[in-house]
């Protein structure tokens, strides 16, 4: 039983006593954005080597997430991430391709886990058991550690993007649905990581065709 004040680490723990154990945790960034990949992160801790300040990455500053992020890659039992490009996205529709860039995550783990906490959702085809935890990133630490290694792994893949296509501020906003980013959509129309299967994206390539 998981009892409430037992902290971060409580679901960790609490498994570890039912016989589940290592326990991962798996989460995505990008799912709502209309450009880039979607980037999916695994990762198991150690809860007898606690990470002080683990939180959801989005309430967290920039800074604070590089330093999580490499506290969690020196300490953590293990990471894996995978990378589903805007095509997959399109082709997928944004909730299938979060569920396979999950179990995908999962699968490369090299400490196979047996048991998976997800953030928000269940996500079947693990092959172990698994629970999703409505706000996940901010009460379980696993979850929390690949919120954060899957929100730094992306944000740098965007940045990178930036200087590829300078006019639409990937640095900024990362692709996401800003107001700056919808601006510069309708100025110059989509590029060639936009993902066609937001509405705001196919608008305003037939804005510029017309």
């Amino acid at each position: 039983m998981i009892r409430p004040g037992r902290g971060q680490y409580g679901y960790e723990r609490a498994l570890f006593r039912a016989g589940l154990s290592p326990v991962a945790g798996a989460d995505e960034a990008g799912r709502g954005a209309c450009a880039g990949p979607l980037v999916a992160a695994a990762v198991v801790l150690d809860p007898n080597r606690p990470i002080k300040g683990l939180d959801d990455s989005k309430a967290l500053t920039a800074r604070q997430r590089e330093r999580l992020h490499g506290e969690i890659m020196a300490r953590a039992v293990a990471v894996a991430t995978v990378r589903v490009e805007h095509d997959e996205c399109d082709r997928l529709g944004m909730h299938q391709a979060d569920l396979h860039a999950l179990r995908r995550a999962v699968a490369r783990l090299e400490v196979p886990p047996s048991f998976v906490l997800t953030d928000g959702f269940p996500v079947d085809g693990l092959g172990v058991p698994g629970l999703g935890i409505w706000k996940g990133d901010k009460v379980a630490a696993c979850v929390s550690a690949a919120s954060i290694v899957a929100k730094v792994t992306r944000d740098a893949i965007m940045t990178q993007y930036d200087e590829e296509y300078p006019h639409y501020g990937f640095a900024i906003h990362k692709g996401y649905c800003t107001a700056a980013h919808q601006a510069a959509l309708e100025e110059h129309g989509p590029c060639d990581i936009h993902r066609w299967c937001f509405d705001n994206v196919v608008r305003t390539a037939r804005v510029g065709s017309s």
